[in-house]
């Protein structure tokens, strides 16, 4: 008998057990209750158990950093006494981790005036940052360029250095950067290469309600013959319509102190678009 006792109080605890395991909760019956009502009571709370489970599984954050990508657009067109065509493309992405950054962005524009061509430009930017702590970081950015009204055939710019965030805080950003670099290009059919340096800066302030405003800077002259430096440019805002939707302006200026024979140094430009954001 003794054993008969042992057996079925064994037999209990494994299927206690099973069944704890299987819904990993916790179940109080009352002793006052049939044992039908009790049976029921614990097919019930089994289920409830099992329900809540699975979507407490599907709910686990991965915590994964997203890329913040934009695509815009922009076209001005006039008929009649002037002729007039501008369109204007461009792509921007980006992503942020505590200890790395990525940026990239590629922009174009082509425009005819009475039927000749008075704008046609290819720009692409690519920077990797590696943060050391909060603020101070190392860099590599590649950025290319061509200009079909300039005579630039081509002009790649390659810079690794060392930058830091004077602020930096959740709407405003305000970062230097210098270092090295390298220039190869084709300008006026003249094919050149030479080291350069790069001091840059970039200031960017989101408002309350969405819209943001920003500023960057830089100067690269060249490393043994100083009176050879371009400056790059550029100011804009942009205004949220919805939450995908936005429109863009910028002014642009890129200045070239020993341009192509018979070109200016200096090309402004005035972008406006609607940007969707993704």
């Amino acid at each position: 008998m003794k054993r008969r006792i042992f057996a079925v109080l064994v037999l209990t605890i494994l299927a206690a057990s099973s069944h704890a395991a299987d819904t990993n909760q916790t179940a109080v019956v009352s002793t006052n209750k049939p044992a039908s009502e009790s049976s029921n009571a614990l097919a019930i709370l089994a289920r409830v158990g099992s329900a809540g489970a699975t979507p407490q599984t599907a709910a686990v954050a991965t915590n994964k950093p997203a890329w913040e990508s934009s695509i815009a657009a922009g076209l001005t067109l006039t008929k009649g006494n002037s002729d007039t065509l501008l369109t204007t493309a461009a792509f921007k992405t980006r992503m942020k981790t505590p200890a790395n950054e990525f940026m990239l962005g590629v922009d174009g524009a082509y425009g005819e005036s009475d039927s000749v061509k008075n704008n046609e430009t290819l720009h692409s930017v690519s920077q990797y940052n590696h943060l050391f702590s909060e603020r101070f970081y190392a860099f590599l950015n590649v950025e290319g360029l061509h200009d079909g009204i300039a005579d630039l055939q081509y002009r790649f710019t390659f810079s690794p250095g060392a930058g830091y965030y004077f602020v930096k805080t959740t709407n405003t950003t305000f970062a230097g950067e210098f270092g090295p670099g390298l220039i190869t290009q084709r300008l006026g059919g003249v094919d050149t290469t030479y080291a350069t340096l790069r001091l840059a800066e970039r200031l960017e302030h989101k408002l309350n309600d969405g819209a943001r405003v920003w500023e960057k800077a830089e100067i690269l002259p060249q490393a043994n013959k100083l009176q050879n430096f371009l400056v790059n440019a550029e100011v804009g805002a942009e205004a949220t319509l919805t939450k995908t939707f936005s429109l863009r302006v910028s002014l642009q200026d890129n200045f070239v102190n020993l341009p192509a024979p018979d070109h200016k140094k200096n090309d402004v430009r005035l972008i406006s678009g609607v940007v969707y954001k993704f």
